[in-house]
């Protein structure tokens, strides 16, 4: 068991934080918005810290989930920031997604003040948070990812280092270029599926035991039929992980073409309203379009 700090309780950070409690660990909170780690500290019994260096005084890992790599510097550096109350031999672990080249930016910052450093996004939505089944892809030294992944288990239906610092960003990456590519397929087979007069749950209960199959179809095929996007990750979230992947691409010599066009449509779907509808959205814009 071991002394932990969690920042950023989102709707992925929350149960997570919750699930390092039920694991037995002792667990300190802090938020942007204080009230939500009080009330994160009333529900689980844990403690909430008023900054992001007094949760990491005395830790032995400090967990992050914020929003973007501006989010990750503002809980990491400053007097005020995880890194000022972290001792030497502590452990970071972001889950933020972010460029691989903060990542490195401030695992070097960590190596200074001999903190270890885990780049580890997940995968896996707020319904992977809240049932402690996320894929967790890490980059890191081999001996630091060690100390860290049986805290990481706690939340984790797998967990796996990737690589050095940065590969765990690289393959998040890879997660979302996949996903996109998969869910804009998925609406136009169930769009042009209305449009031939063909039973979607029908339909669907036979494609998805073939090559057709994936857990978007199996989990967001009801919700996209009934014009219902509350269920996932939001289209302003995906936008903003795509930008890190096409940006990353334009360093790497990598080809992105169905990645930067998808991430269109999600700007349509952004212009429709829809920026915080989760990723299977898509359909909504193909239905406008008519």
């Amino acid at each position: 068991m071991a002394k932990v700090a969690f920042l950023g309780l989102g709707v992925m950070g929350y149960p997570m934080a919750g699930h390092l409690v039920k694991a037995g660990h002792e667990v300190t909170v802090y938020n942007r918005t204080a009230a939500k780690s009080a009330a994160w500290a009333k529900q689980h019994g844990g403690r909430a810290a008023p900054t992001p260096a007094e949760a990491a005084k005395g830790a032995d890992f400090v967990m992050a989930c914020v929003g973007n790599d501006d989010d990750l510097r503002a809980v990491c550096l400053g007097k005020d920031g995880a890194f000022a109350g972290m001792a030497s031999g502590a452990v970071f672990v972001d889950h933020t997604t972010v460029s691989a080249r903060v990542t490195r930016e401030l695992a070097a910052i960590a190596a200074g003040d001999g903190i270890g450093y885990v780049d580890a996004p997940v995968s896996g939505g707020q319904a992977g948070a809240e049932n402690g089944v996320l894929s967790v892809m890490c980059g890191g030294e081999t001996d630091v990812y060690g100390r860290a992944e049986p805290v990481i288990a706690a939340y984790a239906r797998i967990c796996r280092r990737l690589g050095d610092t940065g590969a765990g960003q690289l393959a998040k990456m890879v997660n979302q270029i996949c996903i996109a590519g998969l869910v804009q397929g998925l609406s136009e087979g169930l769009a042009f599926a209305e449009k031939a007069g063909l039973d979607i749950e029908e339909l669907v209960e036979v494609i998805s035991q073939g090559a057709a199959g994936s857990w978007q179809m199996a989990n967001r095929h009801k919700t996209m039929k009934d014009g219902k996007f509350d269920y996932g990750f939001a289209v302003d979230w995906m936008r903003k992980d795509l930008g890190i992947c096409l940006a990353t691409a334009e360093e790497n010599g990598a080809s992105l073409p169905v990645t930067a066009l998808v991430d269109q449509f999600y700007k349509d779907v952004q212009k429709m309203g829809g920026g915080r509808w989760d990723t299977s959205s898509l359909m909504a814009r193909l239905r406008k379009l008519g």
